[in-house]
């Protein structure tokens, strides 16, 4: 049996005020190709490979078990070569990408013929929340939400020509269970509708290319100044203003950074890498781009 491939992208959550519910999907790719077998086997090359189960415990293969067993199967074995070069653990959804490439798979090996939309179904219960999975399945802008049903809702856009994003990424980790801690069980009124009308905003401003809303569209008070004190020099991050410099966002959980810059001006994620050296802290640039598809297999 020859292997089929597959290709899911990064993603950055919550994009500033869109806590839970705004994603984007970034040019950076977790690639799989994989077949049936008689056992199962795992290989892993690429980014961070020497954290990635390769038995059992691997995030993409126990994604498949589940699938199989929600719909009353049994997940045959397969061989299954990854390819990653999403940094683990930097807030670029690589669980996401590992969870929705285990629900593509199963879908494809037990032949459930799964709409993108079921897909996005199955990955959202498993992950809890649907923003980074929603990102994975549909690519470029995505605002999702999770119905009372528990039916995931997602809506896609692009980002308007003149802009483009880049991420920096940090030295160290920031588990997500560690940054989820942080966070309050509630919220002020105020800042409920602060960080409401700012996603609004946002939403509007990278479909049309408004440039004046920004920073304003970027700002937050949901999840960002809790999570400060766990990424040394964000707060001097957000307030980072240069020529062609949209604005800065925690990208999902941390400790990674979402620049978001008008085209031509690449240069302004040296600004942001400078405030981590003055903290002790090595990163690299990721010009990423916009993956403006979701998951792609062959």
């Amino acid at each position: 049996m020859t292997f089929r491939k597959l290709r899911v992208p990064a993603s950055s959550a919550n994009l500033g005020p869109g806590f839970d519910a705004l994603g984007l999907a970034l040019g950076i790719y977790l690639e799989c190709r994989f077949r049936a077998a008689e056992s199962l086997t795992i290989r892993a090359c690429g980014r961070d490979a020497m954290r990635i189960a390769t038995g059992k415990d691997n995030l993409i293969w126990q994604t498949a078990v589940q699938v199989a067993s929600d719909v009353g199967l049994t997940m045959p074995a397969i061989e299954l070569e990854i390819d990653n070069n999403i940094p683990l653990g930097k807030g670029l959804g690589s669980s996401a990408a590992a969870l929705t490439a285990g629900v593509v798979i199963a879908d494809a090996m037990l032949n459930l013929r799964w709409t993108p939309k079921r897909v996005l179904d199955e990955a959202a219960r498993i992950e809890g929340h649907p923003d980074n999975v929603a990102a994975c399945v549909h690519g470029a802008i995505v605002a999702s939400a999770t119905d009372s049903l528990g039916v995931t809702h997602a809506v896609r856009m692009d980002l308007h020509p003149r802009y483009a994003i880049a991420v920096v990424v940090p030295d160290f980790d920031l588990p997500t269970s560690t940054a989820r801690k942080v966070l309050p069980d509630s919220y002020s009124r105020a800042d409920t509708i602060f960080n409401v009308q700012r996603s609004a905003l946002l939403i509007t401003a990278l479909a049309t290319g408004e440039t004046d809303a920004f920073p304003t569209a970027l700002e937050d008070r949901l999840h960002q100044p809790y999570r400060a004190p766990l990424v040394p020099g964000l707060e001097e991050i957000i307030k980072l203003r240069a020529k062609g410099l949209l604005g800065c966002a925690l990208s999902g959980a941390g400790p990674s950074i979402l620049v978001f810059y008008e085209r031509g001006y690449e240069h302004v994620c040296q600004g942001v890498q400078q405030v981590f050296t003055r903290h002790g802290k090595n990163s690299e640039v990721f010009l990423a781009e916009l993956a403006t598809r979701g998951y792609q297999i062959d």
